[in-house]
């Protein structure tokens, strides 16, 4: 499987299993056995929302992750509006007749029966409070027969070069809000080639709603200068930005000698994803005082121009379940050309679901791109292999994956394409995978410097890479927690990082080692990295980080 080597990653590792060893008392080996908790586990719970390794995720997911998804009442049945369930014609625009009509009732769910429906086109989920929903994965079959590049056209990227943005965008579900996914399909239709976050396609669709005062990491309230525009309900951006001396991204790599020694100012595309946008709901205000549904997930700092601002609408309430979709089984596409044959995605939406999804056959599986409050529960990739089998980017958070599978690939993968995993980039921050089977595919940064990511309770065949710009700056920022990790070809590469993510947490995996890899520090000197329980499987308690944080 390839040659052991030193590195300073492995150095590091070495390091810090030993101390960790020595600090609970035992051998590595020992831990084999019964469950153990870790140091971390107590330091976490006595200071949860400011722990320096591991961020707070308990409220990821839609409505805070309270684990009870809303069943709105059917409204519409595509049978109604045409759709036949034996693929003799195109059902697409049955679907979104009926998914339209569901919009202006003020939303409720559309059911598809039992059978293969055969789709030319993309099913769109752009109403509030709208959920489609199938019989069941294994009842309900979708087929698209065309691909993105074919039903909106071909998608340049706006960093320039020859790739095509469906390698990471968009998807033949499309959950976003009507005018924001007009926007977009207008200016891709035009070739030009948009920004897909919260403000716009020139990120200029925003107004300033009040400036704040400064405040912590982890505090609920912020003290505004005006809160007349602000109500209870609302759903507002935090908008960061940063100064010329990078202090805000030397922030989210957690602070310190290496962060300020990094060079900055040449990662160009790591700094077009600043301003850092936050969508948060507030839950009350009180004259000055506004309090947010979740802790604040950064330091608010006088000299990062701190202040709530709108947003484009976005897309809220929706959902999709039930139901499977298979794409036509083309042989997948030279890295970075996707024509788009890529399953759900999500975009500009929160508080919104998938649950009992499966994807056969695509490019890419499940997307959030400027999504946050999300949670995609019980869904799957399979067929002939993805590029993404699940991405996040663009400024997501707070997302909850849990039960989610890749199945390995019944094809095998052309030699000039690429497999990454569950990815993450672009500043996204405080994002969870929890309780996964990963058969193929890696835990894989795109850098960008996503920050407080959590996964947790996976076993994964570590066959993946990471890709990413050099341009779009580090693989990891601070507070990225790896938690009973289960790696059975016992590559270490972006499985165990505490020699490779800053203020980091790598707990409760198996013995790995390095081999095939590419993922090196990003910054010099001490990461301030931790690792606990090193060479165990399933030994750590609570064995599952983010369900062990919603207990709390």
């Amino acid at each position: 499987m390839g040659r052991e080597h030193p590195s300073r990653r492995g150095v590091l590792g070495g390091a810090m299993a030993v101390a960790a060893v020595t600090a609970s008392g035992g051998s590595a080996q020992a831990h084999a056995g019964a469950g153990e908790t870790p140091l971390l586990w107590r330091e976490f719970k006595a200071a949860p929302y400011t722990h320096p390794q591991i961020p707070y995720v308990a409220r990821a997911g839609a409505h805070c992750g309270t684990g009870r998804l809303p069943r709105p009442k059917v409204v519409a049945n595509v049978r109604d509006y045409g759709a036949r369930p034996d693929g003799t014609q195109d059902a697409a625009p049955a679907i979104n007749r009926a998914l339209a009509d569901a919009g202006a009732r003020g939303g409720g769910t559309v059911v598809i029966p039992p059978g293969d429906y055969r789709i030319d086109d993309i099913i769109r989920i752009a109403h509030d409070n709208v959920v489609l929903r199938g019989a069941g994965s294994a009842r309900t079959t979708l087929h698209a027969t065309k691909n993105l590049t074919e039903l909106i056209g071909p998608y340049g990227s706006r960093y320039g070069g020859d790739k095509s943005s469906w390698s990471w965008a968009g998807g033949l579900i499309w959950l976003c809000p009507q005018a924001r996914w007009q926007s977009l399909t207008t200016a891709i239709r035009a070739k030009e080639w948009p920004f897909e976050g919260w403000t716009g396609n020139k990120r200029d669709a925003w107004q300033t709603l009040t400036t704040t005062a400064p405040a912590r990491r982890g505090d609920r309230t912020l003290r505004v200068t005006d809160p007349s525009r602000l109500h209870k309900g609302d759903l507002v951006l935090l908008r960061l930005a940063d100064d010329a001396d990078h202090t805000l991204l030397e922030h989210m790599a957690g602070g310190g000698d290496g962060p300020k020694a990094y060079t900055w100012d040449d990662k160009t595309k790591l700094t077009s994803y600043v301003p850092y946008e936050w969508p948060v709901r507030i839950t009350s205000v009180k004259k000055s005082t506004v309090t947010l549904e979740r802790p604040l997930p950064l330091d608010v700092r006088e000299e990062w121009d701190p202040r709530l601002t709108t947003h484009v609408t976005a897309l809220t309430g929706a959902g999709v379940e039930a139901l499977t979709l298979e794409a036509v089984e083309k042989p997948q596409s030279p890295h970075l050309l996707d024509k788009g044959y890529n399953g759900v995605t999500f975009q500009c939406a929160y508080d919104c679901w998938a649950d009992d999804i499966v994807v056969r056959h695509v490019d890419n599986g499940f997307g959030l791109v400027s999504a946050s409050a999300c949670t995609l529960r019980r869904t799957r990739v399979t067929g002939r292999g993805a590029h993404h089998p699940y991405f996040c980017r663009e400024g997501s958070h707070d997302n909850l994956t849990e039960d989610f599978r890749i199945d390995r690939r019944t094809t095998p993968a052309p030699s000039d394409t690429q497999l990454h995993g569950i990815n993450v980039e672009g500043l996204s921050s405080y994002n969870v995978w929890s309780r996964g089977e990963m058969e193929m595919g890696t835990f894989d940064s795109h850098r960008g410097m996503p920050f407080a990511n959590v996964r947790t309770d996976i076993t994964v065949d570590n066959n993946g890479r990471h890709g990413g710009d050099a341009s779009a700056g580090p693989l990891f920022g601070a507070r990225f927690t790896h938690w009973n990790i289960r790696v059975t070809n016992e590559r270490a590469g972006l499985m165990k990082i505490d020699g490779l993510a800053p203020y980091s947490a790598t707990v409760g995996i198996n013995e790995v080692r390095e081999f095939d890899q590419i993922d090196v520090p990003d910054f010099p000197g001490a990461l301030h990295a931790r690792l606990e329980l090193y060479g165990t499987t399933n030994a750590v308690r609570p064995r599952n980080l983010y369900e062990a944080q919603r207990d709390l």
